[in-house]
């Protein structure tokens, strides 16, 4: 008697469905954006209370750190606010305070971001310090959801202290100095983290220092526009030189 053995249905097990990056790369960021956030704070501290010292109401900072985002550029608005400035001399401010974001461009990993609406609130919150942090070398492997996600903190950092110092800015004291130096500090911490990334390209931090020494020597007036241009220039000229390599027959 022949006896047929079993058959057995295998069934294809299901792929793994692997977890969620969200929550990650939002904590990854949020340890990323720490640091450059933590200098947003007296700053933002300080602008608050500017625009609290200036008799407008406190909701004036929430509103111009969430909608303008400008750093520097919101100090400015404030004065030109209160002293009811025209809206087209307002815009040319804008443009000539911000026209350093049209370099920032040239290198923003923006093509990482994916959608049309994260693509433009990428273009929307690139400050000055989601630049530096997004074009490092050890940023050179983070997604597109982790970039908007360290902008979005840095978004948040400003925002809420600007709030802050617009709601406490009377209880700070006038004797205390040193908050204007914050972001200087900041930046200066920034700048030595892109030259340890350099560290073999010594060219480039020279032509970075003679760029401004320039710029500072003809172009006094507008020297953060025109160190940026030399500096473009002086990299595009680099590039075009040592990038044509001699072809051998």
């Amino acid at each position: 008697m022949e006896i047929s053995p079993a058959v057995s249905e295998v069934r294809p097990r299901p792929a793994p469905v692997p977890p969620s990056a969200g929550p990650s790369e939002a904590r990854a960021a949020f340890n990323d954006s720490a640091g450059a956030g933590l200098g947003f704070i007296p700053l933002g501290l300080a602008f608050g209370a500017l625009v609290a010292q200036s008799g407008l109401d406190w909701w004036w900072a929430g509103l111009s750190a969430t909608l303008a985002f400008g750093g520097s550029f919101e100090f400015l608005l404030i004065g030109m606010v209160t002293a009811a400035a025209p809206l087209a001399a307002i815009a040319l401010s804008a443009f000539m305070v911000n026209v350093r974001h049209v370099f920032y461009a040239l290198s923003f990993p923006l093509h990482r971001v994916t959608g049309r609406l994260g693509k433009t609130y990428a273009t929307f919150a690139l400050c000055d310090e989601a630049y530096a942090l997004t074009t490092g070398k050890q940023a050179r492997s983070w997604s597109g959801r982790r970039i908007l996600w360290l902008q979005l903190f840095l978004h948040l950092y400003w925002a809420g202290s600007a709030v802050a110092g617009a709601l406490l800015g009377s209880l700070i004291p006038d004797g205390v100095t040193g908050l204007d130096f914050a972001l200087t500090a900041m930046f200066a911490v920034l700048a030595l983290d892109a030259v340890r990334d350099l560290r073999g390209d010594l060219p480039t931090p020279a032509l970075a220092l003679l760029s401004a020494l320039a710029a500072r020597l003809l172009f006094p007036s507008q020297m953060l526009l025109a160190a940026f241009a030399l500096f473009t220039a002086a990299l595009l000229a680099r590039h075009l030189t040592t990038g044509r390599k001699p072809t051998h027959a």
